[in-house]
């Protein structure tokens, strides 16, 4: 039986981090090549061929659309490639969730994309980086990972892009899934699916921007004022998205801000600086009535990420985004 073809395609992160010492802190993101990290992984004896591709070796902290785009039309072309089986992107941790969740907007799901990253540098005592990869691997080379969209392996889970979140600094296991749980545990030698493909036959939900608008997330916090909503949109914002406190609230006047700016056509969204919990329309605010969006399970960075693409895709009436929201 001929062994799965697996395109790897590297943007640095910690995952090919390296440090001044086994023990230090401190650690310089994509310090390793992508040929390195796959030729350790080779030497594990995987039943996968890996071929790599360096997109970037820079901390995710600093992706952005150049690199969404490269990794976007070298995804799209695997996924075209009958001699590629799979997808794995090696990450930094902290913004996969934005990096899966663009690609988990824009592509189809006949074959799986898998996210990887690590939260300890590669030379560093009890680096997890390896063992995340050679998960990663498991999972790309499983026929029944197709139709569950774009992926998150880390801490021997397999997490839906849509749903994850980094909710901890520095902790192994800083992932969470939210609302929906985990899609499978993983380990090298073993992989339990859950549940059936959710996304099984589906194509692209909406087509990759030629360009991103500027979106921003405003925090919410006790006794601030309609300022910075004013000076967000006197900086071109095409649409804002709250980080409001509970269920998405702010003071009186940032609320008032924020409808006017949507009675002027700028989409405004509401989640919650709040981990986890729903958003939902019409409790302490009247959505309805103030022409503003709910958010729902998704947290900020998700909000934004997916309120860019409506905008670029010319989805900015209040009741499309907040379909778009709800079906997310």
């Amino acid at each position: 039986m001929t062994s799965p073809r697996i395109l790897v395609l590297g943007t640095g992160g910690t995952i090919a981090g390296a440090g001044s010492g086994a023990t230090g802190a401190a650690y310089r993101p994509g310090g390793l090549a992508l040929e390195v990290l796959v030729g350790h992984l080779a030497a594990l004896g995987l039943d996968a061929k890996l071929v790599s591709q360096e997109i970037a070796r820079i901390g995710s902290q600093d992706i952005g659309f150049a690199e969404w785009q490269a990794l976007h039309a070298a995804c799209a072309a695997a996924l075209a490639d009958p001699a590629i089986a799979g997808v794995i992107i090696t990450h930094g941790t902290d913004t996969a969730e934005e990096t899966g969740f663009l690609l988990d907007l824009t592509l189809p799901s006949p074959k799986p994309i898998v996210l990887v990253g690590a939260m300890r540098p590669a030379d560093a005592v009890g680096a997890d980086g390896m063992r995340n990869f050679a998960n990663a691997v498991k999972v790309a080379s499983d026929p029944a990972a197709a139709g569950r969209g774009v992926m998150l392996v880390m801490g021997d889970a397999v997490l839906s892009a849509r749903d994850a979140r980094k909710a901890a600094t520095s902790a192994i296991d800083a992932f969470r899934s939210f609302p929906r749980g985990p899609l499978a545990r993983v380990t090298p030698a073993s992989l339990d699916w859950f549940g059936s493909p959710h996304r099984a036959g589906e194509g692209a939900r909406y087509a990759f921007p030629e360009r991103l608008p500027r979106v921003a997330i405003l925090t919410a916090g006790a006794g601030m004022d309609e300022q910075p909503v004013e000076a967000l949109l006197g900086i071109g914002c095409k649409s804002v998205v709250l980080a409001g406190m509970g269920q998405g609230n702010a003071p009186a006047s940032v609320i008032a801000a924020l409808s006017q700016a949507a009675a002027r056509g700028v989409p405004v969204v509401r989640s919650s600086r709040v981990d986890e919990g729903i958003v939902d329309r019409n409790v302490e605010v009247d959505d309805d009535a103030l022409g503003l969006v709910a958010a729902r399970a998704l947290g900020p960075a998700k909000a934004r990420m997916l309120l860019m693409v409506l905008v670029a895709n010319g989805i900015t009436d209040a009741a499309e985004v907040q379909a778009a929201f709800d079906g997310a």
